[in-house]
Parts: C-alpha cells; sequence; structure tokens
C-alpha cells in the first residue's frame, strides 16, 4: 500500500476516554490527563492541580481534564446605595491583565469617598424566542390575534414546566408569512436560559396542539437574543436592566483623579461621537472588563459578556461644577444560585461579596453595575490626566 494512502483505521483520530458509569470520578480524569500526554506529549503539571471535588463538575463540563487558574485580585471596597446591595464590598475579579484591579479600586475609592453609588434595578427578564410558520402573512396575522386571546392558557403551559419560572408577558413580531413571538420570564435568582428553553417549548407543543389552522414552530427565531448583542435587547431588556449613578463634587474629582469635571465631562461628548461614529453598542470605556473579572471569579456564564456589556452613558455638568454621572446596562446577565455558581471557588468569590445563594441574584446585579461605574470613571479620569499609558508601564504588561 503507499504510503500515501494509509489504512482507514489509521485515519481515525483517537476518541477522547470515558467512563459510563462515572465520568467525573478522579481515575476518569486522571485517564483523560494520561490520554493528553500520550496524544500530545504535553504533561498536565499545572491543569491537573484542583481543589474542586470531581463529583461537583456533574452538568457544569464534560471530557473534565482539569482546571483553568485565572488569577483572582480583591477590588474595593466600593459603598452602595442600593435596592438589594447597601454598605461596602469589596468586589473578587478574576483577570490577567495588569492595572485592573488597581484601576477599578481607585474608581471605587472616589465613589466611596462622595456617599457611594445609586444603583437601581429596571426589569430583569430572561427570554426565549420561538417563530411560527404560515403561508401567507394574513394567517401569520391571524394567528397573532388567537395567541393573545389564549394567553392565560399559553402561560400555564410554560408554567407546568417549572416551580421558579413565570411568564410575564410576549413581545410579537410580523414579518412575512411569520410570527415571531419573545416570551419573557422571572427567572429567580438563575440565569434561566435552560430554564426559558423548556417553558417555552411545552407552550408552543400546547399551541400546535390547541390552534385551528395548520402551522409549525421554530423554537429559537433568534430574537431572543442569546449570547450576542441586540439593539432589541437595549430596547427591551435581557436579564437585568440596571442604572449606576452619581453626582461628583470637583474638587473630590480634583483630588482624587487629578482632572476636573468640565474636563471629563467635554470627553464624555468626544466619546459620544466616537460611538456614534463606529456603531459601538457602549459609549463607555469597557464595561466588559469589569463584568467578565466578575464573572470569571463567581462562575456566571462567561459568553454572556456579548450582552452584559452593553451600556448607555449619560453625564450632565450642573451649574455649581458637579458632574452627574450614570450608566445604564440593559442586559445583566447574573445568577446568585445554579449553574456554575455551585463550584468551590467560584462559590468563595459570591460569598465574599454576600450573593451566594437565593434570594441574592439582583444584589448581584448590582454590584456588578457599581463595579462598571468605577472603572468608567476610573479609566476616563486617567486618560484625561496621562496616566493611563503610565500605569501599564508600572503595573500592567507594557512593563521592559
Amino acid at each position: 500500500m503507499s504510503e500515501h494512502n494509509p489504512p482507514e483505521s489509521d485515519l481515525r483520530a483517537a476518541r477522547i476516554p470515558r467512563d459510563k458509569e462515572n465520568d467525573y470520578s478522579q481515575k476518569a480524569i486522571e485517564q483523560r490527563q494520561a490520554f493528553v500526554k500520550q496524544q500530545t506529549g504535553i504533561q498536565l503539571n499545572h491543569v491537573a492541580h484542583s481543589s474542586i471535588d470531581p463529583a461537583s463538575l456533574a452538568g457544569n463540563i464534560e471530557n473534565a481534564i482539569g482546571v483553568a487558574q485565572v488569577p483572582i485580585g480583591l477590588a474595593g471596597p466600593v459603598r452602595i446605595n442600593g435596592e438589594h446591595a447597601q454598605g461596602d464590598f469589596y468586589v473578587p475579579m478574576a483577570t490577567t491583565e495588569g492595572t485592573l484591579i488597581a484601576s477599578y479600586s481607585r474608581g471605587m475609592r472616589l465613589l466611596s469617598e462622595i456617599g457611594g453609588v445609586k444603583t437601581t434595578v429596571i426589569e430583569r427578564f430572561m427570554q426565549r424566542a420561538p417563530v411560527f410558520h404560515f403561508d401567507n402573512a394574513q394567517q401569520a396575522r391571524e394567528f397573532g390575534v388567537w395567541f393573545d386571546a389564549n394567553l392565560d392558557s399559553i402561560r400555564a403551559a410554560a408554567e407546568s414546566t417549572t416551580s421558579v419560572g413565570k411568564l410575564s408577558h410576549v413581545e410579537q413580531y410580523g414579518v412575512s408569512c411569520m410570527r415571531f413571538l419573545r416570551f419573557n420570564y422571572f427567572t429567580g435568582d438563575a440565569a434561566g436560559q435552560n430554564m426559558c428553553g423548556k417553558a417555552t417549548n411545552a407552550a408552543c407543543l400546547w399551541i400546535m396542539d390547541n390552534y385551528p389552522e395548520k402551522t409549525r414552530f421554530t423554537l429559537s427565531g433568534a430574537i431572543d437574543t442569546d449570547k450576542k448583542h441586540s439593539q432589541l435587547n437595549t430596547l427591551h431588556s435581557r436579564g437585568a436592566r440596571m442604572v449606576a449613578e452619581v453626582v461628583i463634587p470637583n474638587a473630590a474629582l480634583q483630588e482624587r483623579m487629578h482632572t476636573d469635571t468640565k474636563s471629563l465631562f467635554r470627553a464624555r461628548q468626544v466619546s459620544n461621537t466616537g460611538g456614534m461614529l463606529a456603531g459601538t453598542s457602549n459609549n463607555g470605556s469597557h464595561a466588559a472588563n469589569g463584568l467578565a473579572a466578575i464573572f470569571i471569579a463567581t462562575g456566571q456564564d462567561a459568553a454572556n459578556i456579548a450582552e452584559s456589556q452593553a451600556g448607555i452613558v449619560y453625564a450632565d455638568l450642573r451649574d455649581n461644577g458637579d458632574l452627574y454621572w450614570s450608566i445604564t446596562l440593559p442586559s445583566v446577565i447574573v445568577a446568585s444560585y445554579g449553574g456554575g455558581t455551585g463550584l468551590a471557588t467560584q462559590r468563595e468569590c459570591l460569598e465574599i461579596m454576600g450573593c451566594y445563594g437565593q434570594g441574592k441574584a439582583l444584589k448581584l446585579a448590582e454590584i456588578c453595575a457599581a463595579t462598571v461605574l468605577a472603572g468608567e470613571l476610573s479609566l476616563a479620569s486617567a486618560v484625561i490626566a496621562g496616566d493611563w499609558v503610565e500605569s501599564h508601564d508600572n503595573l500592567g504588561r507594557n512593563r521592559p
């Protein structure tokens, strides 16, 4: 046989070992670690070391080989005057970006020294958005009328699948011969994507059994919009819609940030213009930095940064020289219970903030919003004062 035509068996890549009886045992994990060395020649000296009980990984990971160890720093304290978070908080943040923790702590210090940041939860929903298909637009429109008339029964079908989720309302959008529906749920302390998917599927099956005309549905018509930014999320919210706001005296800004409120306000207008030119989903500086660091530390779904980082910064220079500054985050998707929040290190980080367990999700969302505001003020001030590059030279990746 030619060397260019190896046997079919040679073309098959080796399969990752799995234990059908218990794939989350230490033995199963060690088998895969050995497999990695056999296939790649790499000995997992660091990935293999973990304090996490392997049994706790079920439902969070498949083919486990160890852990990714991301450094965790502590920022704060930040004083929060919220509806759910009240007092001084230290915030664990997982990152490999030098200067990040220092910058957020600097912003937190300013906020605390002037009395704290006010946080408000506007609303909190999670969605699943099916689409129903018809032969023409009139049929799709008539379905929408029928849907509204039968909403109570549809709600009952959806809520029969969960003891926590409650259907708040359903948006409707008619396009071509289709009817897009956006189911909005209250999900307790869970982020709730899977909960909403199961509930909405049950609602759609009830519709198929009871709608008098022929139709079919696709469970997600992509307007949910799951793990990607959309203007629809900005307008209608996905996760918690948060506002963090503060009024900054000019003297405090000069003392702590080495700039003044007039300069910061002027820079805000430049950022607004640049953001409009770029078509950005956030006219602020770097909400994703703070949120991603908190998400990784506390076991949130890191992919939800795609939605959560969107934001609207608004500033107003008062007649007395004070600066009102706020950021609205329309899609902060966090959980204090379920998913990755129960893993050992992630739970400890939540406990640092008093945010693990039931009844704590909105508290965590407020801490996230306050942290973002601290980071916005710190970075914006550093850019104006000329400290931005210098800080990276001293603490970050620009070090020689």
